[in-house]
C-alpha cells in the first residue's frame, strides 16, 4: 500500500522513511482483523475500542496546534506557514465539521454513531467525564478494553516527550485510517440490514478517506520536512515515533480481534 499523498519527488528523507515503514503498513493493510468481522456484535467490539483512538486523536491535534500556530496574546505569526494552515484546516474539520446541517466534532460524530448500533460508550464517557474533572489519564482507563488503554498510553508518551516533529510524525503517519474495501462492505451490508443505524458511521469513514487523500495527507508530509528540515537527529526521532505509532496501531487492532474471538466462545 501506499502513504496518503506520497509521491516519488518527496525529499529524500521522506523517501528513506516512507521505505522503512512500508512493511508496517503492510501489515496493517492486510491485518486479520479485517476478515474478522460476521455480525453486528463483532462490530460493537471494535467500535468500544477503536474510540478511544478516535479520542487521543485530538490531543495529538491539540498539542500540533499549540506548537505550530500562534495561541497566545498578544498574537504574532507562527514560524511554520505550511503546517500552521495544515493544522488549522485539520482543527476545523475535526472538531468543527458539519454532518446533517449541525456543526459537531468528528467523536461525538463517533459516540452517536456508536450508540446508534447498540455499541456502549459507558467507558468513554467515564473518561471524558473524568478528564473535564481533572482526574489524571492513567486512572481514567482502567474501565477501557486493554488493548486501547495500551494505545492511549502510546499516544501520550508521544505528548509527554515534548518533541514536535516526534508528535507530527505519530500523527501523520501512525493515524492514517486503513479502510480496506472489505470492511466499507461490511458496514454497508450491515446499514441495509440494521435500517440505516450505520449511515453516521458510513459518513466517518468516507469522509476520512475524502479529507485525508485529496489535501492533508500530501499537507502532512511537508510538516514534516519542515519540522525536520535537515537535522539527521529529529529524522531519526522522527522514524522511531511512527514506527512506534504504528506498531501501536497493530497492537489495537490484534487485542480487538482477540475481544471478537472472546465474545464468541462466552
Amino acid at each position: 500500500m501506499e502513504l496518503v499523498g506520497w509521491n516519488d519527488a518527496q525529499p529524500e528523507p521522506l523517501q528513506e522513511l516512507a521505505e522503512r515503514l512500508r512493511p508496517l503498513y503492510e501489515q496493517l493493510a492486510q491485518h486479520r482483523l479485517y476478515r474478522s468481522f460476521a455480525s453486528i456484535e463483532d462490530l460493537r467490539v471494535f467500535l468500544e475500542a477503536h474510540v478511544f483512538a478516535v479520542w487521543d486523536f485530538m490531543s495529538l491535534l491539540k498539542v500540533l496546534q499549540r506548537g505550530l500556530t500562534c495561541v497566545d496574546v498578544p498574537w504574532v505569526p507562527s514560524t511554520f506557514p505550511v503546517s500552521r494552515r495544515l493544522i488549522n484546516e485539520i482543527v476545523l474539520g475535526e472538531e468543527s465539521d458539519v454532518y446533517a446541517g449541525r456543526p459537531a466534532s468528528h467523536f461525538e460524530i463517533y459516540l452517536m454513531a456508536m450508540k446508534a448500533c447498540g455499541a456502549s460508550t459507558v467507558a468513554i464517557d467515564a473518561l471524558v467525564a473524568g478528564v473535564r474533572r481533572g482526574e489524571e489519564i492513567d486512572g481514567l482507563l482502567a474501565a477501557a478494553p486493554v488493548e486501547a488503554r495500551e494505545f492511549v498510553r502510546t499516544t501520550f508518551g508521544f505528548i509527554k516527550s515534548g518533541k514536535l516533529h516526534a508528535v507530527a510524525a505519530a500523527f501523520t503517519f501512525g493515524r492514517e485510517d486503513l479502510i480496506p474495501d472489505m470492511f466499507r462492505s461490511f458496514i454497508r451490508d450491515q446499514n441495509d440490514a440494521m435500517e440505516g443505524r450505520l449511515e453516521m458511521l458510513r459518513w466517518y469513514m468516507e469522509r476520512h478517506i475524502e479529507v485525508d487523500g485529496d489535501e492533508h495527507g500530501p499537507m502532512a508530509l511537508r510538516m514534516i520536512a519542515e519540522l525536520c528540515g535537515n537535522d539527521a537527529a529529529k529524522w531519526q526521532e522522527a522514524s522511531v515515533a511512527a514506527e512506534e505509532a504504528l506498531l501501536a496501531r497493530i497492537a489495537l487492532w490484534d487485542g480487538v480481534v482477540e475481544g471478537i474471538e472472546l465474545r464468541r466462545e462466552e
